[in-house]
């Protein structure tokens, strides 16, 4: 399998997970999600999983400091609905990392590591995602804007041609080159994260 050299270089995002220590998946539940990971969850990468990534990862150092995250103990909001422009891929990459879901997930096993109904949308907030604590009730909301990162002035056309057919193979894979170059400064541009993300 072969992807930009750049997804290796976002640092991962460490966990403790209940539930797999439980089942025996990983050892003393420890586990790490990737950028990687949350690439093949959505099937693309993309500015908005890229934020979605970040906005995880952020917030999740908010809620929890200096310890590890609790996987399947934080509760996802969204404030827009979920078929809403890109809300859904980023509260399906964000559920992902905190091991949350909505009515159709994990029920639990003896009363414990339930995983249902932590997932929600069209919820009144003063921003795009909030993440709280089941455990503490604490919470954080969160905002992305990525302008701050613009792309490329050619790769607009090079992917109006490629979407009408009309580009030479070179001509495509170039535009997929240029669309990846943004991604990867918004997810390595650590200075500038604090400008393109806000938490309240």
């Amino acid at each position: 399998m072969t992807y930009p050299d750049f997804f290796d270089q976002v640092e991962p995002i460490e966990l403790e997970d209940p539930l797999s220590n439980f089942l025996g998946a990983f050892e003393e539940g420890l586990m790490e999600i990737t950028y990687l990971d949350c690439v093949k969850l959505a099937g693309h990468s993309c500015p908005t999983v890229a934020g979605a990534y970040l906005m995880a990862k952020k917030g999740l150092a908010a809620l929890y400091g200096n310890e590890l995250p609790r996987r399947g103990s934080i509760r996802v909001s969204l404030h827009e609905n979920e078929a809403e422009g890109v809300t859904g891929v980023i509260g399906n990459v964000i559920a992902f990392i905190a091991g949350a879901n909505g009515i159709g997930g994990f029920k639990g096993i003896g009363g414990h590591f339930s995983r249902n109904n932590l997932l929600h949308y069209d919820v009144p907030m003063e921003g795009e995602v909030t993440l709280t604590r089941t455990d503490t009730n604490r919470s954080v909301t969160l905002s992305y804007n990525p302008s701050i990162i613009p792309a490329d002035p050619a790769m607009q056309p090079l992917m109006g041609k490629s979407l009408q057919g009309l580009a030479s193979a070179g001509e495509r894979k170039k535009f997929g080159q240029l669309w990846q170059a943004r991604v990867e400064k918004i997810l390595l541009s650590a200075a500038l994260w604090d400008q393109m993300i806000t938490i309240k």
